[in-house]
């Protein structure tokens, strides 16, 4: 297990800084983002601010991450599963966004309720339960103000059809969803088996809005 160094956390104590519960790992962006040759896979931004705000959530449960990179278009694999303490891929897949966040790529985002519109930010995975879109995990949005209607609104991870690379190829992109980070069926329940029950999710965007207001990234152009 990666433990943070006596250093780090005897500078964290004097500076007053209370990001992390202790006996929780902490990870470096950049040594993770290099020992796992992400060059080229993950956009280095949003990987460093995910990381970033990962060690800052206390109540998280599994050194697992998952980034979705909304900067990318819909027909690109935008969604990974990596577990953080292996530093390995688990799962790289395509990934829909709201039907009123734009057409092949994601122009705006929202928390209001009834917008059909995606969320950014940090989420804490929860339970799962069947549901009219089959086996779904529900999310807990843990920025105030920015995704914290998630669980109000149904923001859920669950299967479509419309998320599948047969659907891109007749479309040119992938179907849209009410908000939710929907993916491909065939891949849906191992994916939510795995991040079910207290792992963190970090949606990124192109958005300044975002990059302003949250309190669990410092620099976004980091």
């Amino acid at each position: 297990m990666k433990k943070i160094t006596t250093a780090v956390l005897s500078l964290t104590l004097l500076l007053g800084i209370s990001t992390f519960s202790f006996g929780q790992d902490y990870y470096s962006s950049e040594k993770l983002y290099k020992n796992m040759n992400l060059k080229g896979i993950i956009n280095k931004v949003a990987f460093n601010n995910a990381i970033e705000g990962f060690n800052k959530i206390e109540n998280r449960k599994k050194d697992i991450i998952t980034i979705i990179d909304y900067t990318k278009p819909s027909n690109e694999k935008r969604f990974y599963v990596i577990d953080l303490e292996k530093e390995k891929i688990l799962f790289d897949s395509y990934v829909a966004h709201g039907k009123n966040s734009g057409d092949l790529w994601t122009t705006s985002f929202s928390n209001k309720i009834g917008s059909k519109e995606t969320s950014l930010g940090f989420f804490l995975t929860e339970n799962t339960y069947i549901g009219r879109n089959g086996y779904s995990l529900r999310l807990e949005g843990l920025e105030k103000g920015i995704n914290d209607n998630a669980f109000t609104r149904t923001i859920v991870v669950h299967g479509a059809t419309y998320a599948n690379k047969n659907f891109i190829d007749s479309t040119g992109r992938l179907g849209r969803s009410w908000g939710c980070p929907a993916i491909p069926k065939k891949i849906s329940k191992k994916v939510i088996d795995t991040i079910k029950d207290g792992s963190v999710i970090f949606a990124y965007g192109n958005n300044t809005r975002y990059a302003l207001n949250s309190k669990l990234i410092d620099d976004p152009s980091a």
